[in-house]
């Protein structure tokens, strides 16, 4: 990829060229005072042949740009949006499925709309025309989401970006529907999307237009298949509709929806000869063994609905000995016992009826149990809690439901219930001794209480897990996670199931399941998101908290709600509830979870620039951990510490902090904490010059992250290892590794690294002469830095501007960056950026013609730069004072202070300042 990229370049740079020779060629064609050497000479006798020649090589780069530009690598994951629920109950997540269900055996001829919708999505893309939402309406069982599923495989080559197939929940018992936001960070998420990069807030609104934005703007240019099964409003898919026209949208609904430029496609029920083909082809009976006139009477009653004929032709299959007036027989008893029902869902019901009233025993049981299932799609695990069975029973349970044609089959050997079979189940369970509602939903929720301790086994930092309770553990089979990515994988997969049943477990005043399950769920939100999402399970499980008096577990879902509410960058939100939860922690005298709180609150202070604040609570934090013999927080306090130390310049604090920080996580065995530890270490080592040092921490860091698939914090390494790289002269080095830095964050949608990133560039644009880049570059930081609300980025930014300005000539935009910077890097307590700035400020005036006031600023500098051991600024501060000096006509002077500068810039290894100064001492002694 890296080669033909490289070729790619030169192809364009040597286009470039020639384009260039081209245009002189032709400017200087008719003049007789410059003459172009050997066949060029020839070109310019004959200029118009020279205007041919560039037309036709613009239009060759042109073509090629093209080309490459759309030359796209397949299967790009897509991205789509919802609008999100007011955060009044638990969150909830759609069913997303990245490629389309399987196509169904019982699909029976629909060839005059399967034409009709082929017809219309040809012509759309052979003539250009924006594709339209095609809605497939009709009454339950029809089979809507039948034929859209088989559209879309007719169809999918024709859309090779991609197949997404998204269930809505429209008609859903005991779901509530989709909302927009909600489905739109599932499918975000589903489609690669990190939670970083989802847009998250409390304007329900604004949050749902920017997913749908991102969405639209993923789609852009792609060929794409959205098929939104189950819609109960226009208004709820609205948001998830492409804005390309290359995309096509099929919408299944039991009612008429009032969209825009939509197709509507009515799909009613099957035609008596379709119908008839149907039962016949599913009962494995031949044809001369059936009475026709029999099986037409059959599937006459059952309303030629699809689902109730393929229930009955599967019913006679499992019945070799029956004959079909055998069947018709039992079917007509059912619907008399159903009579008060409508006729079409009595036609349903009655073949429901037929079918469980055929199952042995215990496979209705079970068959009832199902209904009361919270969750979209399950599998045997899920089953066999609900059923109180093992593992292998409940897959032969679930087997031959699916072979009795009572659930479908979803990939990963999942199944689901259609709604009218939810129903009819749950009816069933209502008529008498069935499983109770409360129990069903007691069961499912203990059984991922436990495979949620397993799977937080490998992603909690100290395996810190909520378990099932005691008398249920012992009775819970769990899926096998043999590792962090199959745990991700598989928490994946049932988030939609476990927040729905959190959202069952709260509507039936389950309050203790909604704690246990919110704080097992924790983690996973944490680093997968979307924080939205997190923040409203936690705020149920304090309402849930508050309804039991557990001032405890109150406490933890504060905690926990903090926590998100600092990635959210929602900063007083999370002091707020972090304090409340140090309060409440207090008050039950719990000591870790008050340590655990002052620790995430310490890392708030410590981002918005409340140092003395932050110093202290984790000071704090540490006390309590070093009480309890807590190793883990012992290191965590010690290494927030550290940073706190180093943002205010206190060098030798930070690394005495951070190393005590390492060794623990190192006597742990903790990978994470000893990376983080050795990165933070290696910017302080940077700071204080010890350049061969840092760069030797920040690349043990990148190891580390590297073997642990961490690529953001790779990136953060990568940058840091680009600045120590920039230090030392090292400047293609330092720009392949902010490069790589920048393609991680933005793969990644990490904002503030990616500003880092951005700055870091935008100072090598300055460094290599090209100063109206860098400003163009260093801008784009400084919005970003203050997009995010980051002072410390946002006042190296505009110090670097301040550079780049002075040396473009513009004075007063340079000092008021200067001005700018330093009253933030004051109010932070960076005194290390504060003596930067300074010698940034006294260059400037120096070069401008006033010197004094040049010596004024450096001499400012080289006092904070001594006190807090800063050696790099400590030489730049010398220097300045020294070249003030012999511009004021003090040389002996002057010379001291450079010779001064010049043995601190040997030392560091800082070479180009170091010739520098060499240079012009060389030229005076001459």
């Amino acid at each position: 990829m890296r080669a033909r990229r490289g070729a790619t370049i030169a192809v364009i740079a040597g286009g470039g060229a020639i384009t260039t020779m081209l245009v002189g060629l032709v400017t200087n064609a008719v003049s007789q005072q410059s003459h172009w050497p050997s066949w060029l000479g020839w070109l310019q006798v004959h200029p118009w042949l020279s205007f041919v020649l560039l037309g036709v090589v613009t239009a060759g780069l042109t073509a090629l740009l093209a080309a490459l530009d759309g030359h796209q690598a397949p299967g790009q994951s897509l991205e789509p949006t919802v609008r999100p629920d007011e955060g009044s109950g638990p969150p909830g997540a759609a069913l997303v499925l990245r490629s389309l269900p399987r196509d169904t055996a019982a699909f029976t001829d629909r060839s005059a709309e399967l034409e009709s919708l082929v017809r219309s999505v040809r012509a759309a893309q052979e003539t250009g025309e924006a594709l339209l939402v095609h809605v497939i309406d009709g009454m339950p069982g029809v089979g809507k989401t039948t034929f859209a599923v088989h559209a879309g495989h007719v169809l999918s080559e024709r859309f090779p970006d991609g197949q997404l197939f998204v269930n809505l929940n429209g008609h859903t018992t005991g779901r509530s529907p989709v909302q927009a936001t909600e489905a739109l960070a599932s499918l975000l998420a589903a489609t690669g999307v990190p939670a970083q990069q989802i847009p998250v807030g409390d304007d329900v609104g604004a949050i749902t237009e920017a997913r749908a934005a991102m969405w639209r703007s993923r789609l852009a240019g792609k060929k794409a298949l959205l098929i939104l099964d189950n819609a109960a409003s226009y208004r709820q898919l609205e948001p998830l509709l492409p804005g390309g026209s290359d995309c096509l949208v099929l919408v299944t609904s039991r009612k008429r929806l009032a969209a825009h430029e939509e197709v509507v496609l009515p799909v009613e029920a099957l035609p008596s000869d379709h119908a008839v083909d149907l039962f016949i082809r599913l009962s494995g009976r031949t044809v001369d063994s059936l009475d026709r006139d029999v099986v037409e009477n059959l599937v006459r009653l059952c309303g030629y609905l699809p689902l109730g004929v393929s229930l009955l032709a599967a019913r006679l299959r499992h019945h070799p000995s029956w004959s079909a007036e055998d069947l018709h027989e039992r079917f007509v008893a059912a619907r008399d016992r159903l009579g008060e029902l409508r006729a079409g869902e009595r036609a349903v019901a009655a073949t429901f009826d037929l079918s469980y009233r055929d199952l042995a025993p215990e496979r209705q049981h079970f068959f009832q149990c199902l209904g009361f299932y919270p969750g979209a799609d399950l599998d045997a695990h899920v089953g066999a809690a609900l059923g109180s069975v093992s593992v292998v029973v409940a897959r032969r349970q679930l087997d031959a439901l699916y072979d009795a044609h009572l659930i479908d089959e979803h990939p990963g050997s999942r199944y689901r219930l259609h709604d009218l079979l939810r129903d009819y189940s749950r009816g069933l369970a209502d008529e008498g001794d069935g499983m109770d509602h409360v129990q069903a939903v007691q069961r499912v929720c203990t059984y991922y209480l436990a495979a949620l301790a397993v799977a937080n086994e490998h992603i909690v930092r100290g395996g810190s897990v909520v378990p099932p309770s005691a008398d249920d553990a012992g009775h819970i089979e769990t899926p096998a996670m043999e590792s962090r990515t199959a745990a991700l994988g598989w928490l994946e997969n049932e988030r939609p199931n476990i927040l729905a049943c959190i959202r069952q477990a709260d509507g039936l005043a389950l309050h203790d399941l909604v704690i246990r399950l919110a704080a097992a769920m924790a983690p996973f939100l944490r680093q997968a998101g979307p924080w939205d999402q997190a923040v409203g399970l936690h705020r149920t499980a304090a309402r849930a908290a508050q309804h039991t008096d557990d001032q405890q577990a109150l406490a933890g879902a504060l905690a926990e709600l903090g926590v998100v509410r600092r990635f959210m960058a929602s900063y007083p939100e999370a002091t707020e509830a972090l304090n409340e939860a140090v309060t409440r922690y207090d008050a039950v005298g719990d000591r870790r979870g008050k340590a655990d709180a002052l620790n995430q609150l310490g890392i708030v202070w410590y981002l918005t620039a409340d140092n003395d604040a932050s110093a202290h609570a984790q000071t704090e934090a540490l006390a309590l951990y070093r009480e309890l013999g807590y190793r883990l927080g012992q290191a965590n306090a010690l290494a927030d510490l550290g940073m706190v130390r180093r943002q205010t310049s206190r060098f030798d604090e930070a690394v005495e902090a951070q190393s005590e920080a390492l060794s623990i996580y190192r006597e742990l065995g903790d990978r994470y904490g000893e990376a983080n530890s050795l990165r933070d270490l290696g910017i302080v080592h940077c700071l204080m010059g010890e350049y061969g040092l840092a760069t030797q921490r920040q690349r043990e860091a990148f190891d580390i992250y590297k073997a642990l698939d961490d690529r953001v914090h790779q990136a953060y390494a990568l940058n840091e290892l680009g600045v120590v790289q920039r230090l030392t002269g090292d400047l293609d080095g330092a720009h392949d590794a902010h490069t790589q830095a920048l393609e991680h964050y933005t793969e990644l949608g990490e904002r503030f690294g990616r500003a880092n990133s951005i700055r870091h560039l935008g100072v090598l644009d300055r460094l290599s002469g090209d100063v109206s880049t860098a400003i163009c570059v260093l801008e784009e930081a400084l919005e970003m830095y203050r997009d995010l609300g980051s002072r410390g980025g946002e006042a190296a930014s505009l110090s670097e501007l301040g550079i780049a300005r002075g040396i473009v000539g513009e004075q007063d935009g340079a000092v008021e960056a200067f001005r700018q910077s330093l009253e933030i890097l004051r109010d932070l307590g960076d005194r290390c950026g504060e003596a930067e700035v300074l010698n940034h400020w006294g260059a400037l005036l120096r070069t401008s013609g006033a010197p004094t006031s040049g010596r004024q600023r450096f001499e400012q500098a080289l006092v904070l730069a001594r006190d807090i051991r800063c050696p790099l600024e400590e030489a730049r501060a010398l220097e300045g004072i020294g070249r003030c000096d012999w511009t004021i006509d003090s040389p002996a002077q002057a010379e001291g202070m450079l010779r001064e500068a010049l043995t601190v810039y040997r030392r560091l290894g800082v070479s180009a300042p170091a010739d520098d100064v060499e240079r012009l001492l060389v030229s005076q002694t001459g």
